[in-house]
C-alpha cells in the first residue's frame, strides 16, 4: 500500500470508534478521522458474528483487496478503520470492490471534507 500504515494498536482503534465519523452500509462500516500525518493509517476488524476463522479472513482479504485498488483516490492524512458485516460473505470480490470504489470512496471523500472544517 503506497500512503498508508496497518493501524495495530488497540488504543487507536478505540479512539477513532469514539472521536470519528462512520459510514454505514449492509457490507461495512467505515471509521474515518484526520491524523495529521503524511499518510493514512488503515485497520480491519472482522468479529465472531462474521462466521469461523475462514469467513473472517475471507471478509478482510476482500476489504484489503478494495482498500488497495481504491487507495490513490483517498485523501492523505486520515485513519480509516473498516468493520466487516455478515453482507460482505455473500458477494463476489469484484463486486465489493466496485462497490467501495464507486460509494466507499465518495462518502470518505464527503466525511473528511466535513471534518476539516
Amino acid at each position: 500500500m503506497l500512503y498508508t500504515v496497518v493501524m495495530k494498536e488497540n488504543k487507536d482503534f478505540l479512539a477513532l470508534y469514539k472521536k470519528g465519523r462512520y459510514i454505514t452500509s449492509k457490507y461495512s462500516v467505515i471509521y474515518i478521522r484526520l491524523n495529521n500525518r503524511p499518510f493514512n493509517r488503515f485497520g480491519i476488524t472482522a468479529g465472531k458474528k462474521i462466521g469461523n476463522a475462514v469467513a473472517r479472513n475471507r471478509a478482510k482479504r476482500l476489504i484489503r483487496l478494495a482498500y488497495r485498488n481504491s487507495e490513490v483516490k483517498l485523501p492523505v492524512g486520515i485513519d480509516i478503520v473498516i468493520v466487516a458485516r455478515s453482507g460482505i460473505l455473500g458477494i463476489k470480490s469484484d463486486e465489493y470492490c466496485g462497490y467501495f470504489e464507486k460509494y466507499g470512496v465518495q462518502e470518505i471523500n464527503k466525511a473528511v471534507k466535513k471534518l476539516v472544517r
